[in-house]
């Protein structure tokens, strides 16, 4: 999002006179002129209907007569509105922070939140505010078929990019997560929210595992042989551990390229369901006798968690980026991400908060007491080769910058 001095098109949507008209004040004293309001929401989506465009801006009342905010977040999810929403209230603040969860699930993009009565300052850091993020371009248009992605795992398109983990108390390289890029030879880059539900919808994954797993395994062979010694994780899905082979494949791939053993780590979504309690059981537990690193991945996130906990010999916890980013100021995430840090202590398993985004989660999780960070703070994912060269920069980084 532009800064306060760009020119913005802003649409304010409140059922209260007085607050639209404070709001709109505020803004022209901000320099932002081009500013339309209405006290009825439906008349809002009437407009943006008209010109999806026509707005780049939506500030929005939650607690409205006739058409509520809620209901108006469902509708601009419908119009597939592009533009940057913030939603103002006087509401509980987990009611605002449940809406704002509601509406980035829709695929909106929210650029903040705002308690009422909103000040000039508030209005100000928003204005002010990057766009959220946003790694995977998604593009629904394009559609992507199983036989071309099996062709581009068999042609070798799909490479890994590496997201460095450091540790909290030093901010030393730790290890790296593997993540699946797709160079396509036409459409560029293509990231995996659009190729894996392909993958997982054909019977692609295990295939797909296996070329990120000999791919990270021969990149840890070069970094041992120039004294980087890390840990590095790989993703696992429910399809790799129902066959019960994968684990000696595994163990072959890791013997081949002459990787240690004790320096991988297999992260499982923590969305998982255990249809099969019996083969995921089986097969990570012989990765932990072997000194395999298991990980509970997106921890939060999914269903029957202290089963999981229970019944899997994870090591490693990490904590979901959804309860890390903003915990610093959101008394609720807070207390989600200290409540987890503690039973992982009392467990005995590692931690590793992933979605550290700036210096407030960055400090927010040193004193909280988690053990890793991952996060664009840290590094965004790179190729195999980029690594040394960030690793020098990041340790000739000043004492004080983190």
């Amino acid at each position: 999002m532009p800064s306060a001095t760009a020119k913005h098109k802003i649409l304010l949507v409140d059922d209260d006179a007085f607050v639209l008209d404070v709001m709109r004040q505020q803004l022209t004293q901000l320099g932002v002129t081009d500013v339309v309001a209405y006290q009825q929401a439906d008349g809002a989506v009437d407009a943006l209907k008209a010109d999806l465009e026509a707005f780049d801006l939506v500030f929005c009342d939650l607690q409205m007569p006739g058409m509520d905010g809620i209901q108006f977040i469902r509708e601009l999810a419908g119009i597939q509105y592009k533009g940057a929403l913030v939603l103002v209230s006087g509401e509980n603040t987990r009611i605002l922070q449940t809406a704002k969860r509601l509406a980035q699930a829709q695929d909106l993009d929210i650029l903040g939140t705002l308690d009422k009565p909103t000040s000039i300052k508030q209005l100000s850091e928003i204005l002010q505010a990057p766009a959220n993020p946003r790694e995977f371009a998604k593009s629904r248009d394009a559609r992507i078929s199983a036989s071309e992605l099996e062709h581009a795992i068999e042609s070798g398109q799909l490479v890994n990019h590496y997201q460095p983990k450091v540790a909290f108390q030093d901010g030393a390289l730790v290890g790296v997560e593997a993540l699946a890029r797709w160079q396509h030879p036409t459409a560029g880059w293509i990231f995996p929210d659009r190729f894996i539900p392909v993958a997982e919808a054909n019977g692609l994954m295990d295939q797909l595992t296996q070329t990120v797993l000999t791919t990270a395994l021969g990149d840890t062979r070069k970094w041992l042989t120039r004294g980087l010694d890390l840990h590095v994780a790989i993703n696992a899905s429910m399809q790799c551990l129902s066959d019960l082979s994968f684990a000696d494949r595994l163990f072959d791939s890791a013997q081949h390229f002459g990787a240690p053993l004790e320096r991988l780590i297999i992260e499982v979504t923590e969305t998982f369901l255990l249809d099969d309690r019996v083969a995921p059981a089986d097969i990570l537990t012989r990765l932990r006798l072997r000194k395999v690193g298991v990980s509970i991945d997106d921890f939060g996130t999914g269903h029957s968690t202290l089963t999981k906990l229970r019944d899997i010999p994870f090591n490693e916890l990490k904590i979901d980026r959804g309860f890390v980013h903003g915990a610093s100021r959101d008394p609720e995430l807070g207390s989600i991400v200290r409540a987890s840090l503690r039973l992982a202590e009392q467990l005995g398993i590692r931690t590793v908060a992933e979605g550290v985004e700036d210096a407030d989660d960055w400090n927010f999780l040193l004193d909280a007491g988690c053990d890793l960070a991952q996060g664009y703070f840290i590094a965004r994912p790179m190729p195999a080769g980029q690594l040394p060269a960030w690793l020098h920069e990041w340790n000739a980084r000043p004492a004080n910058s983190i």
